[in-house]
């Protein structure tokens, strides 16, 4: 038994075919095998056709195809299980840390601001102390504290720039690997996809808008391809040509049987003997 077919065109992949078509028939009189487009038959009705006849034009390019759907799936699979390996332990982390981060985040804001402020009040009220006549006692530990209330601003503000750029690296250093990783993958797609739309294109649908404007009997809203499309395989199973002996070499011959000739022995007396 001879099996001939071809994978059904997918249908994510069918605005991918309806693109191919309309770029050949966008583009039929550029091509002189082609420049009877418009005059039995316009591009509107040859992309009917060519939609009713799916099934039978992608079949040209099967082999691509199965190809470029194969790669496709090796792709995605790797990529949802990175993903997913990826994702599961940041969400994990995220959650736990949660609390955590957010603490620090208010705690990285809120101190320069609350140390800056309390150091211009301590500096501001110490320094306006000791311009009095009789300075009191307490002006230089205002003014210890305002300072005191500075150096712990500038620390702060540090500790949260430094936050800030281990955190930028962290993060670049987590979506680097992805990027790397994930880099190559569209290529070799692509060069497949590539494939199957020259295939699809050189084999399926040129041949068969040729065929359509050679066919005077063509309808254009039938679902029945041209009489003049050959290069297009059809699918389908033919089984082997089972057929029964010829009757004319056997007629009225049949076997015939005979029975043995058995005879008595010849007895006698000695004058009868054998001669």
């Amino acid at each position: 038994m001879h099996m001939n077919s071809a994978p059904h065109l997918l249908t994510e992949d069918r605005a991918e075919y309806e693109r191919i078509l309309d770029d050949a028939l966008r583009n039929a009189h550029d091509r002189p095998d082609l420049a009877a487009v418009g005059q039995r038959l316009n591009a509107e009705q040859l992309r009917t056709m060519a939609l009713n006849a799916t099934a039978l034009i992608t079949t040209a390019a099967a082999a691509e195809y199965e190809h470029y759907t194969k790669i496709r799936e090796d792709m995605r699979s790797p990529a949802a299980a990175a993903s997913t390996r990826i994702s599961v332990p940041a969400s994990a982390a995220d959650g736990a840390s949660q609390n955590g981060a957010g603490f620090a985040a208010v705690i990285a804001v809120l101190a320069p601001v609350l140390a800056g402020t309390a150091a211009l009040i301590f500096l501001l009220v110490g320094y306006i102390l000791k311009m009095l006549s009789p300075t009191p006692s307490f002006a230089a530990t205002m003014v210890a504290a305002g300072w005191f209330f500075a150096a712990l601003t500038a620390a702060a503000i540090l500790v949260a720039a430094i936050g800030l750029l281990l955190t930028a690296l962290r993060n670049g250093a987590t979506q680097l690997p992805a990027e790397e990783s994930t880099g190559e993958l569209p290529d070799e797609v692509s060069r497949a996809k590539e494939a199957w739309r020259h295939a699809l294109l050189e084999r399926g649908l040129l041949p068969f808008l040729r065929a359509a404007l050679a066919d005077p009997s063509a309808d254009p809203t039938s679902a029945a391809p041209p009489r003049h499309v050959s290069r297009i395989p059809k699918v389908g199973y033919s089984g082997p040509d089972y057929s029964s002996p010829s009757e004319g070499s056997t007629s009225g011959q049949r076997p015939t049987f005979t029975s043995p000739d058995f005879t008595s022995p010849d007895f006698g007396g000695p004058e009868h003997q054998p001669e």
